[in-house]
């Protein structure tokens, strides 16, 4: 059974190592670190700069086997009525299996129950199929937007679609 608890420094070294090359770990993190690839320290003190934030909660995924899965939810406005998923990640040798739509289905569920949010947000770029599909399939739909977003990597223009869901 999955279950979803808060992040600890101990899960940084598992999470690394599902990323195996480095355009997978641009469709993960976009441009929020600035080199490829991050060890489980610099993981680390990345979410320690937030480590005092009541507005940002980085969440594991485990079951019987261990850590299968990560990701980052946080609050994006001051009413903390809007909350943002980021860094959604499945242990690569599980993906494929569901653990990424149950993950995501555990931090709905908190998010609008425990939380008490209005909606849930998220960014997902165009080319980063499996992921687009496994939000779908957990009830999120694309976003209405002004201006589509790109980011600059590997001299492509990658598309960002921005994907909601409301209470």
């Amino acid at each position: 059974m999955l279950r979803l608890r808060p992040y600890k420094a101990c899960d940084a070294a598992a999470i690394v190592s599902w990323i195996g090359d480095e355009v997978s770990f641009r469709k993960w993190c976009a441009d929020r670190y600035d080199h490829y690839p991050i060890t489980a320290d610099e993981m680390n003190r990345h979410y320690d700069a937030f480590s005092d934030s009541d507005s940002f909660f980085p969440m594991t995924a485990f079951d019987e086997t261990g850590v299968v899965g990560h990701m980052i939810m946080r609050f994006t406005d001051e009413k903390k009525s809007v909350l943002r998923f980021g860094f959604v990640i499945v242990d690569d040798k599980k993906r494929g299996m569901g653990y990424g739509k149950q993950m995501l289905e555990l931090a709905i569920k908190y998010a609008f129950e425990i939380l008490r949010v209005d909606k849930i947000t998220l960014g997902v770029f165009e080319n980063n199929e499996a992921a687009y599909w496994c939000y779908k399939a957990a009830g999120f739909h694309e976003a209405p937007t002004g201006e589509a977003r790109f980011c600059r990597f590997f001299g492509e223009d990658w598309k960002c679609l921005e994907l909601e869901m409301k209470k």
